[in-house]
């Protein structure tokens, strides 16, 4: 069975801020607060951010104005309210945002990287950049929370890991709670306000069966309200499903449509445990291709203890990603998948070699 990546000693996060490629060499820390060059990065960020927000605003505009779709709609008893049609504007666009994470050999994110050192391909064909950030931008996050009888001595920590990814979130940041056990429902929509997620996992209560699966699912319904462009769901769970209507299959299909990155903090029973049933044999490895193909990651916390420390990891991560964007040279609207391979340039000064973690592809629009 493929490895799960195991926590790491994430000491160094206290310690070892995220590197630049500029300042490998010297410090693996960022210079201080107030230093010249802190200065510079955040004047170049802030200018970067301007330019950006500006270039899609005039591209809004103008493919509004030069292909928009227009469809009027009545709400049932507006005529009889003597109402006005509401007239709805769709822009349609092909732009394919792949997030990217990079990591040197030691699991430090190496930051400072440019829009020349990446190059994109799909299925084979090198695709021109259009859009490129090293921003750290809003996120849209759902939170999927296994309260299944397996879970029971593992609640505590759980709810701790859960309280830790939370608290790292920013204020422009929002995020929903997807309980699940027998069954899995929304139990707290999107929410700038994390108490309320916090609030309502004191009332956990484990027992039951695990229906991992549909809670995906519903985590992906839900998402579909998200204000931000950057979404990701992080499911924390002991693996095995054996009470999910969809099937494992159906859910790796409906994360490749979804421009949803999936985290797992997982705490899975060692293998050799006795009693493991086939489906909490087979749960950690089918969590860890479902993260990969949304260029997440699953974590898998030796003990419940190891969790917070497992969020820490995923709620930094999500903080130190490039954006990339393209509009693919192939134009056909045929709904096939689409594979995507990611290579950066190695840095001259930057001795360990790059690792990389990516959306591995997405379905192309249909007809």
């Amino acid at each position: 069975m493929e490895a799960i990546p195991r926590p790491l000693d994430l000491k160094w996060l206290s310690r070892d801020a995220p590197i630049t490629a500029q300042d490998y060499t010297l410090r693996y820390a960022f210079p201080t607060v107030g230093s010249k060059n802190v200065k510079r990065r955040r004047v170049y960020l802030c200018c970067v951010s301007f330019a950006t927000a500006a270039l899609a605003l005039f591209l809004g505009s103008a493919l509004a104005q030069t292909n928009p779709e227009q469809k009027s709609t009545q709400t049932p008893g507006a005529a009889d309210s003597q109402q006005s049609p509401v007239t709805v504007f769709r822009v349609h666009t092909d732009l394919v945002s792949i997030p990217v994470t990079v990591s040197d050999a030691l699991n430090r994110f190496v930051l400072g990287l440019e829009k020349k050192d990446f190059q994109l391909f799909e299925n084979g064909v090198e695709q021109n950049v259009a859009f490129f950030s090293g921003e750290d931008a809003p996120l849209s996050v759902g939170l999927l929370f296994d309260e299944s009888g397996s879970m029971s001595y593992k609640l505590w920590t759980s709810r701790d890991a859960a309280a830790q990814l939370l608290n790292a979130l920013s204020q422009e940041d929002e995020a929903f709670l997807v309980e699940f056990a027998d069954l899995a429902r929304v139990s707290v929509g999107f929410t700038g306000h994390t108490e309320a997620i916090q609030s309502a996992l004191k009332n956990a209560q484990a027992g039951g069966l695990t229906a991992m699966l549909d809670a995906i699912n519903t985590g992906l319904l839900e998402m579909n309200n998200a204000k931000n462009s950057r979404k990701a769901i992080v499911i924390v769970s002991d693996g095995g499903d054996n009470r999910s209507h969809y099937t494992a299959a159906q859910i790796e299909s409906l994360v490749r449509e979804a421009n949803v990155q999936i985290y797992v903090m997982g705490v899975f029973d060692p293998l050799f445990s006795v009693g493991l049933t086939p489906e909490e044999i087979s749960g950690p490895r089918l969590l860890s291709e479902i993260a990969a193909q949304t260029g997440g990651r699953a974590y898998a916390a030796a003990l419940p203890s190891d969790l917070p420390s497992v969020a820490t990891r995923i709620a930094v991560e999500l903080r130190n990603q490039y954006v990339l964007g393209y509009y693919p040279k192939n134009k056909a609207r045929d709904g096939k998948y689409r594979s995507v391979d990611v290579h950066v340039a190695q840095p001259p000064n930057l001795g360990s070699l790059l690792k990389l973690h990516w959306r591995h592809g997405y379905y192309a629009p249909a007809k």
